[in-house]
């Protein structure tokens, strides 16, 4: 599982962040669209620096470098990498034709929405079940390919099926209010997609 950080800050972010990486998450996306590169460092300076080789940051890639993190996200804001960046490096498609397009390029690309999402309102799925499964069938969708949008522990066997090689959350964790909670969250989540 790859789990995308809220948009805004929340409380307990790096107690939860750090949570989530005890309990095995693949990677945590920091994505604060709207925060300083002061703010996402203070962020990130809480994250035990064990697991700083697992975080990817978007659009703040000079905290990625400040803080050896392990990847940059690129999108329509960064669409170029640092030069000299050697880490992992991601992108956003909204298409099978961007996935096409840009997955040699990655190490990885999400494809959104593939379900409604939970954190963006009216922000509908973009594909068929059908068309999904021409994708796989074809091998365009891959281990290389992580499915993102209204991902949840009801839907996870489905994204496994259609041969995703992994599925990022946002809203679904974040939603979780107490610590508890978001272990609740994630084991439903990982024991569907893990079996």
């Amino acid at each position: 599982m790859i789990v995308i950080t809220a948009p805004g800050f929340i409380v307990d972010e790096a107690e939860k962040i750090n949570l989530l990486f005890e309990m095995g998450i693949k990677r945590l996306h920091m994505r604060k669209p709207d925060a300083t590169s002061e703010e996402v460092g203070r962020l990130v300076a809480q994250i035990d620096e064990q697991w700083y080789d697992r975080i990817s940051v978007h659009y703040h890639f000079d905290v990625a470098e400040a803080f050896s993190l392990g990847g940059i996200h690129l999108s329509g804001r960064t669409p170029e990498k640092p030069k000299g960046w050697s880490g992992i490096v991601s992108a956003s498609c909204h298409t099978l034709q961007e996935v096409e397009q840009k997955k040699g390029e990655l190490d990885y690309c999400f494809l959104s929405p593939i379900f409604d999402s939970i954190s963006k309102v009216g922000y509908k799925s973009a594909f068929c079940i059908e068309e999904l499964e021409v994708a796989r069938d074809k091998g365009l969708i891959d281990n290389k390919v992580v499915a993102l949008g209204g991902v949840n522990e009801k839907n996870t066997g489905r994204v496994k099926e259609l041969g995703f090689g992994d599925y990022a959350v946002l809203g679904a964790v974040w939603q979780c209010g107490s610590l508890e909670e978001v272990k609740r969250c994630v084991r439903g989540m990982e024991g569907i997609f893990g079996a």
